[in-house]
């Protein structure tokens, strides 16, 4: 299994097997932040080889506090992997989106996912964006980086 994060509060998860098939879903949270034992149960039971997250950074014209609140949910995810002994591969989001020929619009992303993995009934809503990003950097670790430890 292959583990791809796509983080933030609105972000989601997918675990990418050696067969192909993908389950996807978004980042557990409770009262706006991301559950880290959620999350860790989640992530201790697929037992993946490696995680590949998003190195994400904050951008121009955010705020103070949603710049720190993402940043918390980032260093969550980064936490939880790291105290599991999940091997992190960063990828920054030019290099997957490149390799899919994707730009910023995550609808792309979304409508990409959803023909890659018609099976998988995870990206059907417009709000799915999360996943389809994270099932994606998942592929993409798998298919560029490897997943070995």
């Amino acid at each position: 299994m292959i583990l791809g994060i796509d983080p933030g509060i609105s972000g989601g998860w997918a675990l990418l097997a050696a067969d192909g098939t993908l389950t996807a879903g978004d980042l557990p949270t409770v009262a706006s932040e991301i559950d880290a034992v959620t999350f860790t149960k989640l992530v201790r039971a697929s037992l993946p080889m490696a995680a590949f997250v998003e190195d994400v950074h904050s951008m121009p014209g955010q705020g103070v506090a949603s710049t720190f609140k993402f940043g918390r949910a980032h260093g969550t995810v980064l936490g939880v992997l790291a105290a599991i002994e999940v091997p992190i591969h960063m990828v920054a989001p030019t290099r997957w989106k490149k390799h899919y020929r994707l730009d910023a619009d995550k609808e792309k992303a979304r409508a990409l996912a959803l023909r890659m993995w018609p099976a998988a009934n995870c990206f059907g809503r417009k709000k799915d964006h999360g996943r389809a990003e994270a099932a994606l950097i998942a592929r993409f670790g798998s298919e560029v980086i490897g997943g070995a430890r």
